[in-house]
């Protein structure tokens, strides 16, 4: 266990629980108000629905380490959007600070990795999803 493995957990756990809570609040608005939201930034209703599952299950997965590199992808493609189709006019402060941290995170689990304290590693002992054949 070295200072790299703690940080990208770390930071995994934060990022997990962060967009869990986006997803729960989404939830817990109505998923129909959130499609009425999309539809009003002129974005298709279904992707409402999209976004606030993968927010809420992908937290969840990210958090206990369960396909933590695609989960990442997926909430950066997904701040990509928010940046481009709600923040950008906002500026900088204010606008969409926050998101591009989160993209940053999402770059750097799916492009490192997290082992440490990770379902896919206890489940498939590579973190990768290889199994051992014989």
């Amino acid at each position: 266990m070295n200072k790299s493995e703690i940080s990208i957990l770390l930071l995994r756990v934060f990022l997990g629980t962060s967009f869990y809570i986006h997803g729960l609040a989404k939830f817990k608005k109505g998923l129909a108000n959130t499609a009425d939201h999309f539809a009003s930034l002129g974005l298709p209703e279904f992707l409402a629905y999209a976004v606030a599952y993968i927010e809420l299950f992908g937290g969840i997965a990210l958090v206990f380490g369960l396909g933590s590199r695609i989960v990442s992808i997926l909430f950066g493609i997904i701040m990509i959007g928010a940046i481009f189709k709600v923040k950008l006019s906002a500026g900088f402060l204010g606008g969409y600070e926050l998101d591009i941290a989160y993209l940053i995170i999402a770059l750097l689990i799916a492009i490192n990795g997290s082992k440490l304290f990770t379902l896919d590693h206890l489940l498939f002992k590579s973190g990768n999803f290889k199994t051992k054949t014989t």
